[in-house]
């Protein structure tokens, strides 16, 4: 009798937890529809930590104007990110191929930036010297020498007139 308890226990048990926790919402997000619209929210939240002053050319708010791009409304996005988060794994892979997109493109930036700096160090170099010498010697007239402390003359100059 304990064992057949403990068998309908178990059966009981493991068919509950096929249970989903979340229905699926009435208007689906395709899961690559998602991963695009995970990706640039991404972006623009990094771009807002990194320069907040970037995003002042967007009007709204920058999720809003990412909804609107993938025309999907903001209850919408909610339920469905609701809905695919209930799915751990399901969940972990779309961020994977999230940061994943952005690895990828991070790589390609860091080497767009090493080719503006190497052409800006042969710019440099094939500058004549004498255009960088005449800027040096610009940049000297046009800091005065101070030898004398300003308090110091100040008092010098009251003193004579008493």
């Amino acid at each position: 009798m304990k064992n057949f308890i403990v068998i309908i226990l178990v059966l009981f048990l493991s068919i509950s937890c096929k249970k989903e926790l979340v229905k699926q919402p009435a208007k689906l997000i395709e899961k690559e529809k998602m991963v695009d619209i995970m990706y640039d929210l991404s972006i623009l939240e990094a771009m807002r930590y990194q320069k907040p002053l970037s995003l002042d050319s967007i009007d709204s708010d920058a999720t809003k104007f990412i909804l609107k791009k993938y025309k999907v409304d903001s209850l919408q996005f909610a339920q469905n990110n609701m809905y695919y988060a209930s799915d751990y794994e399901n969940y972990a892979a779309m961020f994977a191929q999230v940061n994943k997109r952005i690895a990828v493109n991070q790589r390609a930036a860091d080497s767009l930036a090493k080719i503006d700096e190497k052409k800006a160090a042969k710019k440099n170099k094939n500058k004549p010297k004498e255009s960088k010498e005449a800027s040096k010697d610009s940049v000297k007239k046009t800091i005065p020498k101070i030898n004398i402390d300003s308090i110091k003359m100040a008092q010098r100059k009251h003193r004579r007139n008493l």
